[in-house]
């Protein structure tokens, strides 16, 4: 269990207390209000900083690995799951809180589920279904929008609907260089 492997479980352990966070306020907080007070205001500011600091160890995780040789069959693999987990879940939760379309969401969740199924096909067949540009730049796009709609401020609306339609064609167009690229992984 070397160090990068343990920033990809961290990040795992951070995302139901981000979402408790997120969702917690629009619950009415129950025991959680009388307990926490005041910080209530700040809720979705708190959600943010989870979500960036379980974003960043993403970031670190991957660097470490790369730099110090110590990739593993687990991160490999718990790694790309710990970074779904967590976008998934702050997208279902904010289509809870009304902040973006299920519409855009079922996309971006399906081109998951898509790639995966993918990379489990190319796996069986001992091919290596590297990230590409593509892929990271949705990411990238991915998390400022998540980030976004997290902080909720009005002045920034525009600027968080330009970044979500931008997540959205990264998305379609990543899927789409992933499955011409490789598309010899799925002939028989």
């Amino acid at each position: 269990m070397n160090l990068p492997n343990k920033l990809t479980i961290f990040r795992i352990l951070l995302i139901p207390p981000f979402v408790l966070l997120l969702l917690g306020e629009g619950s009415g907080w129950g025991w959680y209000g009388a307990l926490f007070g005041g910080i209530l205001e700040y809720v979705d500011y708190i959600a943010l900083a989870v979500f960036i600091i379980a974003s960043l160890t993403d970031l670190i995780d991957g660097k470490i690995a790369r730099k110090y040789n110590l990739v593993t069959n687990f991160g490999k693999f718990m790694d790309p799951l710990a970074d779904k987990l967590l976008v998934c879940s702050a997208l279902i939760a904010l289509i809870e809180l009304g902040r973006i379309p299920a519409w855009i969401v079922i996309v971006i969740i399906s081109r998951e589920f898509i790639i995966s199924g993918f990379r489990l096909v190319a796996a069986d067949k001992d091919v290596v279904i590297a990230a590409s540009y593509w892929g990271k730049f949705k990411t990238t796009f991915q998390m400022v929008m998540v980030c976004l709609m997290i902080a909720d401020i009005p002045q920034l609306q525009l600027v968080t609907d330009i970044v979500m339609w931008a997540a959205l064609v990264l998305t379609v167009i990543s899927l789409a260089d992933y499955l011409v690229k490789n598309k010899g992984v799925m002939r028989e």
